[in-house]
């Protein structure tokens, strides 16, 4: 079959290159068949090595030989290891792209924080969904903050917790926010974890100063 569009040819001009179109073009002018399918093996290696890409594509070289054919306007008349033709590669669809059917129920939260609550809602141990609660809960408020300008509260994050989960995953308010859980700079953990590590980290504190008093103490006497 002939190659009737020089649109396509065009485009396989610019994804080869000029000179590989004149070398085309070369071999349409030498008069021995056996020379002209040596060259045409030499180019098409060449062609691989221009675009090593397409190489891991299955069929790649029957691929190249159909584009080496599509360039010389169906006029190659070669030793070809394929049967060759151009209206194959002209006539090629572009695959059908899968869109997602699945909406997520917040657009500023997406579908990723949903399949996060529902790998939470398995947990079984209470510590671990604790930790999971205000992991979500934190990545939940910052979203919201970048997806809107509207002040965010902890409560519409825990209403829109409970709401994704189907009641599953809750906490209480007010622990929520006496420990500022669902911010940014609050480890995960538990508030009960995060109020020791601050005690002791106080505890720490204190002592070094009546260490260091006391060391001022006896450098005095």
């Amino acid at each position: 079959m002939v190659a009737n569009s020089s649109f396509k040819q065009e485009l396989l001009l610019r994804e080869y290159g000029i000179n590989v179109q004149n070398i085309v073009k070369y071999i349409l002018t030498v008069p021995d068949k056996a020379d002209r399918t040596r060259l045409a093996h030499l180019l098409v290696n060449l062609m691989a090595k221009l675009n090593p890409s397409m190489r891991e594509i299955q069929d790649s070289q029957q691929k190249f030989w159909n584009h080496l054919y599509v360039m010389s306007d169906a006029k190659l008349d070669v030793d070809s290891p394929f049967p060759l033709s151009a209206m194959e590669y002209l006539n090629e669809k572009p695959q059908r792209m899968e869109l997602p059917t699945q909406v997520p129920s917040y657009k500023h939260y997406g579908k990723n924080v949903e399949h996060l609550i529902q790998r939470a809602v398995l947990l079984e141990n209470p510590q671990e969904r604790e930790n999971a609660i205000i992991s979500i809960g934190k990545l939940m408020k910052t979203l919201y903050k970048t997806y809107n300008r509207d002040n965010i509260t902890d409560e519409i994050i825990l209403n829109n917790l409970r709401e994704l989960s189907k009641g599953k995953l809750d906490m209480d308010l007010a622990y929520v926010e006496a420990n500022n859980l669902f911010d940014s700079n609050v480890k995960a953990g538990g508030s009960g974890n995060y109020s020791n590590q601050q005690n002791n980290q106080q505890n720490m504190q204190r002592k070094k100063q009546n260490q260091n008093q006391n060391q001022n103490q006896r450098r005095k006497q």
